[in-house]
């Protein structure tokens, strides 16, 4: 077991068969650097192109089709004192017409934040009315991560799928473990498109976008295949649904937990369905991409 440090040189816009910049075995660990959603690196530089640039591919040795690779995320640091985030909900996630009422020539610049890892904090640079400078909490996620998907596609980070991706679901956090179907030896993950924070949904478009730290170890569940990501944190497994409309993203979801009470804890067919129909719970990641995102999780507390 190693631990790598690894500083990237260039960055990918498309989760896809890439050439890996590092390989690296079971149980190894890396430590990595991201830069934010538009290509800027902790010093405020651009350094490559948007939208939501990966670091990587890694090259997990042994890694085939038909595992399931395992991600340990161990450290997810915001490396810059500042970010930024978008004014305005989308669209879609309100009725129609319903922004017009914000004047376009001032409503829509960029709200900036100052961004304090020690704090623990995000606040409003530029006071905005009532608002004053409000300071959030901050809960430090990966926006956009995952393998590369299958049949050689490269797929944009601007979307979401099997492989991972633009899933801005809040739940990917510091200590959380990360599970994704291998679609190509080697495994091929990438990270990228640290938000400081971000609401239920992403429905501006953004988090509060910044640089990361980032430490994350692998492992790989040889022979056990999934279909779509999945996760597990103290309290809760979950698997997670990409697609459009946002009730095809629920089944995905649904159908993912079925196989894995199946699959992974042993329920019978009618037993999955009993637990999960008076138990699931349901988180909603990103609403503004072209695939949406929807979560259903299971407490641990009914799993044997």
């Amino acid at each position: 077991m190693t631990t790598h440090t690894f500083t990237p040189t260039h960055y990918h816009n498309t989760m896809g068969s890439h050439e890996p910049v590092l390989r690296i075995a079971s149980g190894d660990s890396v430590i990595t650097t991201t830069v934010d959603a538009m290509g800027y690196d902790m010093h405020g530089q651009r350094v490559t192109r948007g939208p939501n640039p990966q670091t990587g591919p890694f090259y997990v040795e042994g890694a085939e089709p038909g595992d399931t690779l395992v991600m340990h995320l161990d450290r997810l640091t915001p490396n810059r004192p500042t970010g930024e985030s978008g004014p305005l909900l989308a669209p879609n996630v309100v009725d129609p017409g319903w922004l017009g009422n914000i004047p376009w020539d001032t409503g829509t610049d960029d709200i900036r934040w100052n961004v304090d890892v020690q704090k623990g904090t995000a606040s409003l640079v530029n006071p905005e009315g009532k608002l004053g400078h409000l300071t959030l909490p901050i809960a430090p996620m990966l926006g956009c991560f995952g393998v590369a998907p299958y049949d050689g596609q490269a797929i944009s980070c601007m979307t979401s799928g099997q492989h991972g991706g633009n899933m801005d679901y809040m739940g990917f956090v510091e200590g959380v473990t990360a599970y994704f179907p291998v679609f190509v030896p080697g495994a091929l993950v990438s990270v990228g498109d640290g938000h400081a924070l971000q609401g239920d949904g992403e429905i501006t478009g953004s988090g509060i976008e910044i640089t990361f730290e980032v430490q994350f170890t692998v492992n790989l569940l040889k022979g056990k295949r999934s279909y779509w990501p999945r996760g597990e944190n103290a309290e809760y497994i979950f698997t997670v649904g990409n697609a459009r409309p946002l009730d095809q993203a629920l089944q995905h979801a649904t159908t993912e937990m079925l196989r894995w009470l199946q699959d992974g804890y042993g329920f019978t067919p009618r037993e999955a369905n009993v637990l999960l129909g008076y138990t699931a719970k349901y988180d909603m990641g990103n609403v503004f991409d072209p695939a949406y995102t929807m979560v259903c999780k299971m407490p641990k507390r009914y799993l044997p």
